[in-house]
């Protein structure tokens, strides 16, 4: 290991994460009654000009007056580059500020970016005497940001999670795609033709590197990975595969854009009982070979060691975390 030590943000379940248009409250009760980890209320991109006042009072009044029980509670303000941000996180955090877990900030173009509502949100919970911290999600979603991940990721001690926004992310570069978070059939590799002139055409994900970036740096950076959003929420089976992709590369949870979604959400970046047991073996396997003497041992015929007990207890630890809550919500 490096001798520079990663200090880790603090740990909160976040395996789904539902996004509610803030100014549509009818959603709120529902959304507090879900079995979603976190949820976010959009002050951005689901609301009108128009409608930005009210929904940052909706947002204020949801998080003061509804009981979200044990979820995290996030908000997404408005971007820099608008004049309705910097009173989206005075009046939310001044008024509604000790219900407040997370502000998400949108398009993070450049660490200063993270430094501006950093300063902002410091001094409003010191003139309120706060006694807890807000933390921040990032929003990588434009090629500048992209470009600056790793740097935006380092930006403040209040970082707690990296998202990836494939729709601003697709604008942005100019890809090829009206999907969000989808598949693309143009993304495909043709194979040589067989022996009969048929050639196999194979679907490739052409949001793999960008995803692995963030990942890369969140956790180089000690914060969660969460990815974006899957737009079609009629399509189960392929959020289910988008979801399941995310938690292979490293991703802790990802965006519901659908309360349909949430179940799947949490399913995908839950460890199955089986995982766990294995898990709990390699930890048992590697305390007995440690009490002989070895750095390593053999269970069912594969080599384990310092590093399986690293795998095992992520594991481990997160099935206590989604056991603190009650695996069914």
């Amino acid at each position: 290991m490096s001798f520079h030590t990663i200090a880790r943000a603090r740990v909160r379940l976040h395996r789904s994460e539902l996004a509610v248009p803030a100014i549509q409250p009818r959603f709120f009760d529902k959304a507090a009654a879900s079995a979603a980890d976190v949820v976010f209320l959009d002050l951005e991109d689901a609301v009108a000009p128009d409608d930005k006042e009210q929904a940052r009072k909706n947002a204020i009044g949801a998080l003061n007056d509804i009981d979200w029980r044990d979820k995290t509670m996030a908000v997404r303000i408005n971007g820099l580059d608008t004049h309705y941000m910097y009173r989206d996180v005075v009046d939310v955090m001044e008024q509604a500020g000790r219900r407040l877990d997370i502000i998400m900030i949108p398009k993070v173009g450049t660490a200063s970016d993270v430094y501006a509502v950093d300063m902002l949100v410091t001094q409003i919970e010191q003139a309120k005497g706060y006694e807890t911290r807000v933390g921040f999600s990032l929003l990588i979603e434009t090629a500048l940001g992209m470009a600056n991940v790793e740097a935006i990721a380092g930006a403040s001690p209040r970082n707690e999670a990296l998202h990836f926004g494939p729709a601003d992310y697709a604008a942005s570069t100019g890809a090829r795609t009206t999907n969000v978070g989808g598949a693309n059939p143009d993304y495909a590799v043709l194979a040589d033709p067989d022996e009969e002139g048929g050639r196999a055409v194979h679907w490739g994900d052409m949001w793999h590197y960008a995803q692995a970036r963030v990942v890369v740096a969140a956790r180089a950076n000690g914060l969660r990975p969460i990815d974006g959003p899957l737009g079609d929420f009629k399509d189960p089976e392929g959020y289910r595969a988008a979801a399941r992709r995310a938690a292979a590369l490293g991703f802790e949870g990802k965006w519901a854009i659908h309360p349909s979604q949430i179940d799947l959400a949490n399913e995908a970046f839950s460890p199955s009982d089986a995982e766990v047991a294995q898990a709990r073996r390699v930890l048992e396997a590697m305390a007995q070979a440690a009490r002989e003497g070895k750095g390593a041992v053999a269970l069912d015929g594969r080599l384990i060691d310092i590093a399986s007990i690293r795998q095992a207890e992520v594991i481990v630890k997160k099935d206590e975390l989604i056991a603190a809550r009650g695996r069914v919500d």
